[in-house]
C-alpha cells in the first residue's frame, strides 16, 4: 500500500494563517467541516505556517476534558450587538500530534453560544432565532482576538456561512486599519446549500455601508445571506472538490449563487479535501479485528466475518456484503437505495448500515432488518468503532448522492480496499474511477453511475457484483489500485499554500 509523498515544504515561505471554522474536531463536530478544520490546519503547520484557529466555545465543550484555559489579555472584549453591550471571553486549547502543535482559540459568550447546540436547538429541532447576531459577534471576536494577541494574520481562511461576514468586514469596517494592512481573506464553500439567510432587518445590526447590501453584495432576494457575503467579498473562494467547483456554477447545483460563483470564476479552485492516514489505515487500525494490506488482502475476510458478527448476521463466505454509512437524507440518494433494497436483497447480498437521520428512512431500515435478519444489519446513530469495522468489513460501498461537494468514506472505502459504487458529482466524480473510463495511468477503482435514478443505481451495482462474483482477478486489481491512491491531507495542503501566494501576491 503506497505512502502519500510529502512535498517539499521548504519552498513555501512561512506564513500567519487564522483558520475560521463553527465546528473543530474533536471539540464540536455536525460533519465534515469539523473534521477539515481539525486535519487541515496540522499539515499546513508542517508547511512552516504558524497556523492557528478559531471556533466558537459552546456550552457542550468540557474545559478540563479538552484543556481550555485562560489567557487573561482575551479576558473582556466588548462589543454592542443589535444596540445591546456584550462580553466576550477567548481561551486557549491545542491540537497536539506526534509532528505538530496547532493553537486554538475559543471564543466564549454566556449569551450568545453557552448552549447545547451549534446552529439549531435540539429541544426544538430549529435554528436558533438569533444565529445572524451569534455569527457576527463571532466575526467581530475574530479580529479583536488578533489585535489583541498582537498577532498579525497573513491569510485569514473563512469557512462556510458562519464566517462569511469577515471578508465583507475586512473590505469595509478593517479596510483603514493598519494592522490588517496586507491581510487577505480565502473563503472555502463545503456546501452551497446551506447559506446562513436572514430577513433583510439583519443588515442594520452589521454596521457595514449600505452599498453592500445589493445584488453586487450580500443581498439576496430581498434576505441577507452570509455565504454570500464571503463569496462577495472574499479574495479568493475555494470548495472541496475540482468537480463541485464546476458544478455550483450552473442552475442545478448553484443553490441561486450560480451567476455570483461563475462571475467570480477566476478566483474560484476546486481543491479535494484529504483524509487522516494515521486514523484511517488499515495496517494499523486498532477498531478493527485484524490489520492487513493491499499485500495481505485475504485477511480481509477475517474483518467481514467480524463485521457480520458485530451487526448481527451470520457471516457466508462468497456471499458479497454491501455497506453503507450515511445521514438518511435524500441528498445522500437515500430514496434511490430505499428504491433498490429489495433488488439488494433478490441478490443475495447482504447489508450493513450505520447511520441517522429522517425519520422515516430510520423507519425503513428497521423494517427491512425485521423482515430480513439474515441479510440486513442495521445500527441507528453514530458509533465510530462500527463505521472502521464497516469500511474494513464490507466488499463495497454505497455512496449515490444526489450532490457531494466531496465526501470522504468514498476515500475511506478504497483505502481499506472496499470497492464503492457512487453517482458521477463532486468529489465522488473525481474520485472514484469506473471500468469504462480506466486507462493504465488511472486504473478502475469503483463503479459510477451518471443519471440520478434507481434504475441506473443497479445497473451500476449489478455491475458490481457481477464483477465480484465471476471475475475476482479483476475485483482485487480494483482494490488493489483503491488501496494504492494518495488522499493524503499533503496533497490538498499544498494547493492551498499555493493559493496563499497567489493571493498574497495580488496588489
Amino acid at each position: 500500500m503506497a505512502e502519500p509523498t510529502t512535498p517539499d515544504l521548504s519552498r513555501f515561505p512561512p506564513r500567519n494563517v487564522l483558520f475560521v471554522s463553527s465546528e473543530v474536531y474533536p471539540y464540536a463536530k455536525t460533519g465534515g467541516l469539523a473534521d477539515v478544520s481539525y486535519a487541515l490546519p496540522q499539515v499546513l503547520r508542517e508547511f512552516n505556517h504558524d497556523v492557528r484557529v478559531i471556533m466558537p466555545k459552546y456550552g457542550f465543550i468540557g474545559e478540563k476534558k479538552q484543556k481550555i484555559h485562560i489567557i487573561n489579555r482575551l479576558q473582556g472584549m466588548d462589543f454592542t450587538i443589535n444596540g445591546k453591550y456584550t462580553m466576550v471571553n477567548a481561551k486557549s486549547s491545542a491540537i497536539l500530534t506526534a509532528k505538530t502543535r496547532v493553537q486554538i482559540y475559543l471564543v466564549e459568550s454566556d449569551e450568545f453560544f453557552q448552549r447545547p447546540g451549534l446552529y439549531v436547538d435540539p429541544n426544538t429541532g430549529k435554528d436558533y432565532p438569533d444565529n445572524d447576531e451569534r455569527f457576527y459577534l463571532f466575526a467581530l471576536s475574530v479580529f479583536e482576538t488578533c489585535k489583541r494577541l498582537l498577532w498579525k494574520p497573513d491569510i485569514i481562511h473563512c469557512n462556510d456561512w458562519q464566517s462569511g461576514l469577515i471578508p465583507a468586514m475586512l473590505k469595509s469596517v478593517y479596510k483603514d486599519d493598519p494592522f490588517f494592512a496586507g491581510t487577505k481573506t480565502v473563503f472555502t464553500i463545503h456546501n452551497l446549500a446551506y447559506q446562513g439567510n436572514f430577513p433583510p432587518t439583519t443588515f442594520p445590526k452589521l454596521g457595514l455601508p449600505q452599498e453592500m447590501f445589493g445584488p453586487n453584495g450580500m443581498e439576496f432576494y430581498g434576505a441577507v445571506s452570509y455565504m454570500k457575503a464571503g463569496l462577495a467579498f472574499a479574495d479568493a473562494i475555494t470548495t472541496v472538490s475540482e468537480t463541485y467547483a464546476q458544478e455550483i456554477r450552473t442552475p442545478e447545483f448553484g443553490c441561486g449563487l450560480e451567476g455570483l460563483l461563475a462571475k467570480r470564476k477566476r478566483d474560484l479552485h476546486g481543491i479535494l479535501n484529504g483524509i487522516d492516514l494515521t486514523i484511517w489505515n488499515p495496517e494499523k487500525d486498532t477498531n478493527i479485528v485484524k490489520p492487513y494490506s493491499s499485500s495481505k488482502l485475504d485477511i480481509k475476510e477475517e474483518c467481514k466475518e467480524d463485521l457480520c458478527y458485530s451487526m448481527g448476521i451470520p457471516y457466508q463466505k462468497g456471499v458479497p456484503v454491501i455497506g453503507l454509512i450515511s445521514r438518511f437524507t435524500d441528498q445522500k440518494g437515500l430514496d434511490l437505495i430505499a428504491e433498490s433494497t429489495d433488488h439488494i436483497i433478490k441478490s443475495g447480498a447482504q447489508l450493513v448500515v450505520l447511520g441517522s437521520g429522517d425519520k422515516k428512512y430510520e423507519d425503513f431500515f428497521n423494517k427491512v432488518q425485521k423482515k430480513h435478519p439474515n441479510q440486513v444489519g442495521v445500527y441507528i446513530g453514530f458509533h465510530d468503532n462500527f463505521a472502521h469495522k464497516i469500511e474494513a468489513g464490507s466488499d463495497m460501498f454505497l455512496m449515490p448522492s444526489k450532490y457531494e461537494p466531496c465526501g470522504l468514506n468514498q476515500m475511506y472505502s478504497m483505502r481499506y480496499g472496499t470497492v464503492p459504487v457512487v453517482r458521477a458529482t463532486g468529489g465522488l466524480a473525481d474520485t472514484v474511477i469506473d471500468p469504462d473510463n480506466a486507462t493504465r495511468k488511472n486504473p478502475a477503482t469503483g463503479f459510477v453511475f451518471e443519471k440520478y435514478d434507481s434504475k441506473h443505481f443497479m445497473k451500476a451495482l449489478d455491475r458490481a457484483l457481477h464483477t465480484y462474483r465471476n471475475e475476482p482477478e479483476v475485483w482485487k486489481k480494483m482494490q488493489v489500485c483503491g488501496m494504492s491512491r494518495d488522499f493524503s491531507w499533503y496533497r490538498s495542503a499544498e494547493r492551498y499554500a499555493e493559493l496563499y501566494e497567489k493571493v498574497l501576491a495580488k496588489p
